[in-house]
């Protein structure tokens, strides 16, 4: 007898006086939490997304859809982006004032020359004011998921307030669980034993936020 047919032995003896169970999980498990702590009105919601975000050390940028290609091309300019990572479906207005090269996400590309490029700029899939998360969810206007791990700089942009929920359950309503989700709360940052903190480990050293209005 293997060591795995002797542990899944023990296993059933120990089950053996358990009665079965026909309840199905999803009745079987209370839903009774909370969707949201307190009542928030839409702006109220934003900014709460905007004072977490921050507090997780995020750069929070506010504009029109007018004035968004002119910041983009600032934020670009400030970093000296020379070369920045386009998903295949972003909106080709937020990059219509800035100049650096074009590189576009191909399974050709290795991690390597993403590597070496300075930016990137994607939407996002919704954005959670509880917790100052930004979710990705692989939609043409985000790319794959890599694109926004590698690069050291994240440009992320949140269409407000269509974009942005008050909290994890009502964010899960509305994504796809069979879809890529990159779960964004700050730039990538980890601390060792002594709270040493790192950033730029597990992705972006910089990511900055622009909420569009």
């Amino acid at each position: 007898m293997s060591s795995r047919e002797r542990i899944l032995g023990r296993v059933r003896r120990a089950l053996a006086d358990v009665p079965a169970d026909e309840v199905p999980y999803e009745e079987a498990v209370p839903r009774d939490y909370l969707r949201e702590h307190g009542r928030r009105t839409t702006g109220e919601t934003v900014e709460l997304l905007a004072e977490n975000l921050v507090d997780y050390r995020a750069i929070v940028h506010r504009c029109d859809a007018e004035e968004l290609p002119l910041l983009v091309m600032r934020l670009l300019a400030e970093r000296g982006s020379q070369e920045v990572l386009v998903p295949p479906g972003l909106p080709p207005e937020w990059l219509s004032a800035a100049d650096p090269v074009r590189i576009h996400d191909r399974t050709a590309v290795t991690a390597q020359r993403l590597d070496r490029v300075d930016s990137v700029v994607t939407g996002c899939a919704v954005a959670i004011a509880e917790t100052g998360t930004i979710v990705l969810d692989g939609s043409p206007d985000q790319g794959r998921r890599r694109i926004s791990l590698v690069p050291d700089h994240h440009i992320c942009v949140v269409r407000v307030p269509d974009q942005v929920v008050s909290s994890v359950p009502q964010a899960l309503e509305r994504l796809d669980p069979t879809r890529p989700l990159t779960w964004i709360s700050g730039p990538s940052a980890t601390s060792d034993i002594e709270l040493d903190r790192v950033e730029g480990v597990h992705g972006p050293r910089t990511l900055e936020v622009i909420l569009l209005g």
